[in-house]
């Protein structure tokens, strides 16, 4: 962290002052008071929840409230990654609309799967991503279990499907594994899998073969594993939020998030947005994996919704913010 520090607020900035750049990006959500020049800095709300109600040590806390505040006021222009980010940010930290571009991410598309790569199981959920508080994977597991107890009246198989879970447990402290074990105990079988790191070949063959990915959070600036599984023909079930309905439109299950919930219960997923229930989550899991109907919409929707999420536009658009600047 010194090291960095060092470079990045002092070091760097001089640099750039003798390189005489026509405009600099920087996409880390901060920038030095010693930096000259134009400026292009990618800034999120989700620094903001980090900076106000994280759980990052204080050193963090105080270096992303100092020079992202900075950014916020003092960059010539801002880059946020969707419509409904670039409303938050401008509520958040006070920025004018007319200072922010934005600049949607891109997805790869999907790798060829071979049929010895094939899983031994292709009746499985999955979830992808860092499992934060706020992206209620705690919850989705507790679904999954309410749809494995309840499957005759979920119309579903009793023991045939399973739930894997891919992503780093920054739960604070850590839940995912105790809770993937004491779900398969009540349950009598390994129903759930908790990988905390696949490689990209594995990741590939886990989305390709899927039945559902469920990605419910909060608060997401973006979110790509629902674009990644839906490049694959996976439904997505997504929260029903307004950057769920920004991306997909409405060729995704929502999630409906409990109203009026209590303070314990909005403080234990550090304040940030709707909170959703087991309840809820698995309702919208049932539907996506029953409604025929709705998957082969879905389904048929990919290419019009993934044309617009590829990284040939999203360079695009930012060579075309550089120019302008």
């Amino acid at each position: 962290m010194n090291s960095f520090s060092l470079y990045y607020y002092l070091l760097l900035p001089i640099k750039l002052w003798f390189e005489k750049l026509d405009i600099m990006f920087f996409p880390n959500y901060m920038l030095s008071p010693l930096f000259r020049g134009k400026s292009l800095v990618m800034l999120t709300e989700d620094i903001y929840y980090e900076i106000n109600s994280g759980t990052l040590p204080w050193r963090y806390k105080l270096a992303y409230k100092i020079f992202a505040g900075w950014a916020a006021n003092h960059a010539t222009q801002i880059m946020t990654i969707s419509e409904t980010s670039k409303k938050e940010v401008v509520k958040l930290f006070k920025i004018k609309q007319n200072r922010i571009v934005v600049n949607t991410l891109g997805i790869d598309p999907p790798k060829i799967i071979t049929r010895n790569q094939q899983p031994e199981t292709s009746n499985y959920i999955l979830y992808v991503g860092q499992a934060f508080p706020r992206r209620h994977l705690r919850e989705t597991m507790l679904a999954f279990e309410l749809l494995a107890l309840q499957a005759t009246s979920y119309q579903l198989p009793a023991t045939s499907y399973q739930f894997i879970a891919v992503g780093k447990d920054k739960y604070n402290p850590p839940v995912v594994k105790k809770l993937a074990e004491e779900i398969n105990n009540r349950l009598g079988r390994d129903a759930i899998i908790y990988k905390e790191y696949v490689s990209e070949d594995e990741l590939a063959q886990l989305y390709a073969h899927a039945k559902l990915l469920v990605y419910v959070s909060s608060k997401e600036a973006f979110g790509l594993p629902p674009l990644e599984a839906l490049s694959c023909g996976i439904p997505a079930v997504v929260s029903d939020s307004e950057i769920g309905h920004e991306i997909f439109g409405d060729n995704a299950f929502f999630a409906c998030p409990v109203r009026g919930r209590s303070p314990e219960a909005t403080a234990s997923s550090n304040g940030v947005g709707n909170q959703y229930s087991p309840e809820t989550i698995a309702d919208a899991m049932k539907n996506g994996l029953v409604n025929e109907q709705k998957r082969e919409k879905i389904k048929k929707s990919a290419g019009r919704i993934l044309e617009k999420y590829t990284w040939e536009r999203f360079t695009d658009r930012f060579l075309n913010f550089v120019k302008t600047k």
